[in-house]
């Protein structure tokens, strides 16, 4: 759906993005995560035609942003993360007016609206003006804009930014649901967390370069060298943890055997094949085993993995 082919940016002596390539498959929630300065803002705005690239070019659905412009326009919806709006307008009017802007039929106009505040949960407050609303009201009426044309891509940049955590799950909630209805969603934020719970793909960008791209798992797998080399286990056991962690110590193809918080934590270098005579080895040393689990690694393991903290 998105071919990014090395492209680069820069704004007088700064660079801004450097020979950045990777591809979002249709239907994705990628995620474009990076620290302040990163890049995330420009590439998103080239991906929405208001930005040229000095070099390289973007490829949505199959048309170049730099060829066609106007057609890009109409299969993308994009969401800046900044947002304005205009006093003494009804939610349902400002909806109603991008809709002629996007030369929605008359006929046509109050139902697709009707639904589209229907989607956001918008309908019990259509005649409220837009001025007064909320933060996170106001995210939801600047995403509903956003889906006025039916686009086949939306590309909100941070989103999340300033919502308390209750309009944070419920955006998560709506964007899952606009990703059944086919969208794919390109989505920065700074809450990796709350993407690694929606997102399938991920981009890690610093000063402009694109470090890790692709499919959350193949990263952790690329990065660890795949699966089957080296687990991280979780050891939760009966009483003190001492007599489990002078046991592990022992043993063969066991190493980095910490305590955290009463769980203990180890690296086993065996595939995951072996677990089950582990987990018989220290049951037959007397270890009062409650559980043995891998531990789950996520975006942010990724980005403390390939990120230096470099802002500029």
């Amino acid at each position: 759906m998105i071919d990014v082919q090395h492209v680069c940016k820069s704004f007088r002596n700064f660079r801004a993005v450097w020979d950045l390539s990777f591809q979002i498959g249709k239907g994705d929630i990628f995620g474009f995560v990076g620290p302040n300065g990163a890049g995330k803002t420009t590439t998103m705005r080239m991906m929405a035609t208001l930005l040229d690239p000095d070099y390289g070019d973007l490829i949505i659905d199959g048309v170049s942003v730099l060829d066609e412009p106007e057609y890009i326009r109409t299969i993308i919806g994009y969401m800046p993360d900044y947002i304005g709006v205009y006093e003494g307008v009804e939610i349902r009017e400002y909806l109603e007016f991008f809709a002629a802007a996007y030369r929605i039929p008359v006929e046509k106009r109050k139902s697709l609206v009707d639904e589209i505040m229907e989607l956001t949960d918008l309908t019990t407050v259509a005649t409220k003006d837009v001025a007064v609303l909320s933060k996170g009201m106001r995210q939801r009426l600047c995403l509903a804009k956003t889906l006025v044309h039916d686009p086949k891509v939306l590309i909100l940049d941070e989103p999340a930014a300033g919502l308390d955590p209750r309009a944070r799950i419920e955006l998560r909630l709506l964007l899952k649901e606009l990703q059944k209805l086919g969208k794919t969603i390109i989505i920065s934020s700074h809450i990796l967390t709350e993407l690694s719970d929606m997102c399938n793909s991920v981009g890690i960008i610093e000063r402009g370069i694109m470090l890790a791209a692709g499919n959350i798992q193949d990263i952790l797998n690329q990065r660890t060298g795949g699966p089957t080399r080296q687990q991280k286990l979780l050891l939760r056991v009966l009483g003190s943890p001492d007599q489990a962690v002078a046991i592990l110590r022992s043993l063969p193809d066991i190493g980095g055997v910490e305590i955290d918080r009463g769980v203990i934590v180890f690296n086993f270098l065996q595939p995951i094949e072996s677990n089950p005579g582990l987990l018989g080895e220290l049951l037959s040393r007397g270890v009062p085993v409650v559980t043995i689990a891998p531990a789950t690694q996520n975006l942010e393991d990724i980005f403390l993995d390939v990120t230096k903290g470099i802002i500029a």
